[in-house]
């Protein structure tokens, strides 16, 4: 497989979860700095203009990230990354539309008001929003989401890189993690993790 990536985007949850899962895959690199995701090259590909994008080895092109986790739990049962248990994985699958359609959203509104509005004044206001917004999804996650050491209990699922990646952004989003004790252990959690050391090595966090 192939993933086509962005340095510490979403995309990089995809890549945790086929380190977790023991899959072979090859990454590709997009710069948002130089506008690749822009590019005919990438967008013959992903016309969505965006990261993640997979590529599968039948030469099937993937993309939305909680699409691509699925995929790659349903590729690779042996590493029980869905519960067996069909509330568990209604949970689990719950937590990353919240982080697709909530949280990923709150953070976009810092550096892409384009894709609501048309004006500095609005792009501004959605800015200073965003701490806000930011410090409410934690706090959403803190109550909500973990049903024990992960979002599904004392087992990592897909939801987890996930959830993973959208929490790095608190900190930038001028949230203190510190404040939200679940969130704060999670991701201490989630950095001991093979597959976490393996992005940071590779300088994809």
């Amino acid at each position: 497989m192939k993933l086509y990536y962005a340095p510490g985007t979403i995309s990089i949850a995809v890549a945790i979860a086929l380190e977790e899962a023991g899959l072979a895959y090859d990454t590709v690199k997009i710069s948002f700095a130089d506008a690749d995701q822009t590019k005919p090259d990438y967008t013959a590909i992903n016309p969505k203009g965006r990261v993640p994008t997979l590529v599968t080895d039948a030469g099937h092109v993937l993309t939305e990230t909680g699409a691509l986790l699925d995929y790659i739990a349903a590729c690779a049962p042996g590493a029980g990354l869905v519960p067996d248990a069909p509330e568990d994985a209604a949970h689990m699958r719950a937590v990353m539309y919240y982080l697709a359609s909530t949280f990923h959203v709150a953070h976009a509104h810092k550096m892409r008001g384009s894709r609501w509005a048309d004006q500095q004044s609005s792009f501004d206001d959605m800015t200073a929003k965003v701490p806000q917004t930011m410090a409410a999804c934690a706090a959403y996650v803190e109550a909500e989401c973990f049903k024990g050491d992960y979002v599904c209990g004392d087992r990592i699922s897909v939801a987890d890189p996930y959830l993973f990646i959208v929490c790095n952004w608190l900190a930038g989003d001028g949230v203190a993690v510190s404040d939200y004790p679940k969130i704060a252990a999670f991701m201490a959690r989630m950095e001991a993790r093979d597959s976490v050391k393996a992005m940071r090595s590779a300088g994809m966090l």
